[in-house]
């Protein structure tokens, strides 16, 4: 004869059984160190490149979220074999809306402590992780090395030093951080992107998003460990941006400038500006500033816009970039 207490408890499990799925729950809620979110779309050619290059990471305590974002190719069965393949794997099937609702879909399942994103055409070597993670439990984020515009004729790697920065300013100008913005070679405590998410319909999404988590932390690490292979693409939005995505970047420099600025920052969003002038024809909205051409880690170039800079303003430099590329 069953007592109350196992009749009770019966009940109970069935209950609870009925309602929930125990195996969803116990894969779901586990805590890990790290979430790496992957947004898919039209990557068949390099999507298993990609995902080999995450599963054979030697630091093994993570989640894989692959975000298909509507793609009309094979893409998304790829995603569900590879989570057939791989427990760690979790697959977001969602409407197309671009890379930055992609990687906030992703955000809203994450569960790790730290969070990191990948392109679906780049790879990483094995031992990134291994060797950047240790890094994460003094940082809130951790920065290490990555190969630009791997395959082109122009590809390099950006070596980073190993600095410890308390202050967000610092990093942005004396690490040179708005030079490389992008998220994909980063290790973010997960807490940063509460309240923060990529904005939607606006390219150069990481140049938007990394000064709003920068506010927020106490320390950044960079460090000589680790590479993230950052491949050539002349098809994808940023290579071919125009006028329109330009203005879209210089905007979101002008919300930084007004908090952190020096002369070589400045002079990097005086470029964009040239640009966005040119190709656009609209009149230039940077605020002017007074930069001194033979202060010290301005290049040749740099310290000739500034003279010119001085000597013409804004409008003047404008119109004489514009001829100079007319002719």
């Amino acid at each position: 004869m069953k007592t109350t207490n196992e009749k009770n408890k019966r009940i109970i499990g069935n209950i609870v059984g009925e309602y929930f799925d125990f195996t969803f729950f116990s894969c779901n809620f586990v805590p890990v160190k790290l979430s790496i979110i992957i947004p898919v779309y039209r990557v068949e050619a390099t999507l298993d490149r990609c995902l080999h290059s995450v599963v054979s990471q030697n630091f093994r305590d993570f989640e894989l979220i692959l975000v298909d974002d509507g793609s009309p190719d094979n893409c998304p069965q790829m995603c569900e074999e590879w989570a057939l393949r791989d427990k760690r794997i979790k697959v977001i099937h969602k409407e197309n809306g671009g890379l930055s609702d992609a990687r906030n879909a992703g955000l809203d399942l994450a569960r790790g402590e730290f969070v990191t994103f990948v392109d679906s055409d780049d790879f990483l070597t094995p031992e990134t992780y291994e060797q950047t993670m240790p890094l994460a439990g003094r940082a809130d984020i951790v920065e290490y090395p990555f190969f630009w515009h791997y395959g082109a004729k122009d590809q390099r790697v950006c070596h980073l030093d190993n600095c410890t920065y308390d202050d967000a300013a610092d990093y942005w100008l004396r690490g040179n951080a708005y030079e490389h913005t992008y998220a994909c070679n980063k290790l973010f405590r997960r807490t940063l992107f509460e309240n923060v998410r990529f904005p939607v319909g606006k390219v150069f999404e990481d140049v938007w998003t990394l000064p709003q988590l920068l506010r927020k932390v106490q320390r950044v690490v960079t460090c000589d460990k680790g590479l993230y292979y950052y491949c050539d693409n002349r098809q994808g939005i940023t290579a071919q941006a125009g006028g329109k995505e330009l203005a879209m970047l210089l905007e979101a420099h002008q919300q930084i400038l007004a908090t952190w600025c020096d002369d070589r920052y400045y002079m990097h969003v005086l470029n964009i500006q040239l640009d966005v002038s040119r190709l656009t024809g609209t009149a230039p909205v940077l605020p002017k500033r007074r930069v001194n051409p033979l202060k010290r880690g301005l290049t040749a170039t740099q310290s000739i816009k500034a003279i010119l800079l001085r000597s013409f303003g804004i409008k003047g430099l404008c119109k004489i970039n514009k001829k100079m590329h007319r002719s």
